[in-house]
């Protein structure tokens, strides 16, 4: 019987030293965090770029608080990130322009840009962009009982256009290939260019027809204004953040995608485009078709 117990003691001893020892890298791997979010968990801070008269998109509050449509899907962003970095973050907030915003995510000054940004090409070899969030085009706006219809109108008057903004690439485009002898003139910002037609310097203010809306509604007693013309430009908004961070997009597209598949991009939208907007009545600009599509596109999981 003894015998029999010193064998199967042996066969036991030689079995364990036969199996193999855990190792670290047999445990389940995590991923690493990298570049934004690395960046956010270590300082427990995303600091947001966002623009002071980008109605209904980015502006300011009567208490002088950042708020809109952008801001509001950014927030949604920011709470995405909390929950893959494991800890609560902070929001910090920069104002930029349309010459500075760019500058800002790639400097990594800010974190996200949350604006009305056209989301190109040319854009999107010094920054990324979320899925589209709006689609819009330049048109005039002019003084009601103005002369100008349409760009064709435009010969010898001045037309202000923001410093930095696709729009100002449209109408430089527009005088070249039409051949109309237009001046353009170059303001700091949407508010800006809104003062200048306000105040008889310009005779129209060239830039995306949402916005051109927006400072319509928000500027009321400013004096009455038309939205005239064609479209003379294609311009898809996106979020900005910088580029070559593959975990920051990736969480930037699934965050999106639940979005619009929970219907909160719908909701963001009906709550700043067909609600009166704080301190201005509504724009009651419904969601277009293009929009709608984009967004349903955006609810579908990727095979």
């Amino acid at each position: 019987m003894r015998a029999i117990q010193r064998i199967a003691a042996a066969l036991a001893a030689i079995g364990l030293a036969m199996a193999p020892t855990a190792r670290a890298d047999d445990e389940p791997q995590v991923e690493r965090l990298s570049g934004t979010l690395a960046k956010a968990r270590a300082s427990g801070v995303v600091t947001i770029a966002y623009r002071e008269s980008s109605i209904p998109f980015s502006f300011l509050s009567q208490r002088g608080e950042p708020i809109g449509y952008s801001i509001e899907l950014c927030r949604k962003l920011v709470e995405a990130m909390s929950e893959e970095v494991s800890r609560e973050l902070e929001i910090k907030w920069l104002p930029v322009t349309s010459e500075t915003r760019i500058e800002a995510i790639t400097s990594g000054r800010a974190d996200l840009e949350c604006g009305s940004t056209t989301s190109n090409l040319e854009r999107g070899k010094r920054v990324a962009f979320s899925p589209v969030i709006f689609v819009s085009g330049t048109k005039l706006m002019v003084k009601r009982g103005s002369a100008i219809k349409s760009f064709r109108d435009l010969a010898g008057k001045t037309v202000v256009v923001t410093a930095g903004t696709t729009n100002e690439a449209a109408m430089r485009e527009v005088s070249r290939r039409f051949k109309v002898d237009l001046r353009i003139a170059v303001a700091r910002d949407h508010a800006d260019s809104f003062a200048q037609v306000v105040e008889g310097r310009a005779d129209a203010f060239a830039t995306d027809d949402v916005l051109l809306y927006g400072l319509i509604a928000r500027n009321s007693k400013a004096g009455k204004f038309d939205v005239v013309g064609e479209f003379l430009s294609y311009d898809p908004y996106g979020i900005m953040f910088r580029r070559d961070d593959p975990q920051m997009r990736r969480l930037v597209a699934e965050t999106f995608r639940e979005l619009a598949d929970d219907g909160e991009i719908e909701r963001q939208y009906k709550r700043w485009f067909m609600k009166p907007l704080p301190g201005g009545p509504a724009l009651g600009l419904p969601m277009s078709p293009q929009l709608e599509s984009l967004v349903r596109a955006m609810a579908v999981r990727p095979e």
